[in-house]
């Protein structure tokens, strides 16, 4: 890992020395399990002279008897150093969409949505039903595994919750993240809504404020 920032840190380091060359700095979303997003994290502070966490989310999504858990985090900065974070999220098995500064000027009512990829299909769907205009600009999706556990309400002894612990993580969870743009100013609200009653993770970009 620091074998790894080094690297890119003297990469950078290169395409600055062209005194005109000035560096793009961009924004990425990464989701994934808790260990993966940990190793993100721990990349970002050795890199903290160029990135910024601007956030980052555990999340225990809990359908009937079992709890399903992930995590997501944001971080800005040096687009090169912002690309290897997403290189190396998916050779992990984790979700990154890479948002870049383009993207402000040339769309509108930008957002980022986290979560299950059945539930997301679900309430894509269901927006395209209610004619609110959206495109998505990019999705992707996990191929690591992510932790399922029995839920706290189920009474049952912690040594057998542990032994058939192996058998619900087999049951793949994918997890989806979707960059997308609202068409219409007036669909915002109906599009947050439907999201995250669907138990969606909405990202808006007007609430995102960086500080260079």
């Amino acid at each position: 890992m620091i074998e790894d920032n080094i690297r890119v840190l003297r990469q950078a380091a290169r395409v600055t020395t062209d005194s005109s060359y000035k560096i793009e700095k961009t924004w990425c979303v990464i989701a994934g399990n808790v260990d993966l997003i940990d190793e993100m994290a721990y990349k970002a502070i050795l890199s903290n002279a160029n990135i910024k966490i601007l956030f980052r989310e555990h999340v225990i999504l809990n359908e009937g008897k079992l709890d399903k858990k992930f995590d997501f985090i944001m971080l800005y900065g040096n687009s090169i150093i912002i690309n290897d974070f997403k290189n190396q999220t998916e050779d992990f098995g984790g979700a990154c969409v890479q948002i870049h500064r383009r993207y402000l000027s040339d769309e509108r009512n930008l957002m980022v949505l986290v979560g299950p990829n059945d539930i997301m299909k679900e309430a894509l769907t269901t927006i395209e039903k209610l004619r609110a205009p959206f495109k998505i600009l990019q999705e992707s999706q996990t191929t690591g595994f992510i932790d399922v556990d029995i839920s706290n309400e189920v009474r049952l002894p912690n040594f057998i919750k542990n032994a058939l612990k192996p058998f619900y993580n087999a049951n793949e969870v994918v997890l989806t993240t979707v960059l997308v743009a609202i068409e219409n100013d007036e669909d915002i609200e109906k599009f947050q809504s439907i999201a995250t009653s669907n138990k969606i993770f909405v990202i808006d970009f007007k609430d995102i404020v960086t500080e260079d």
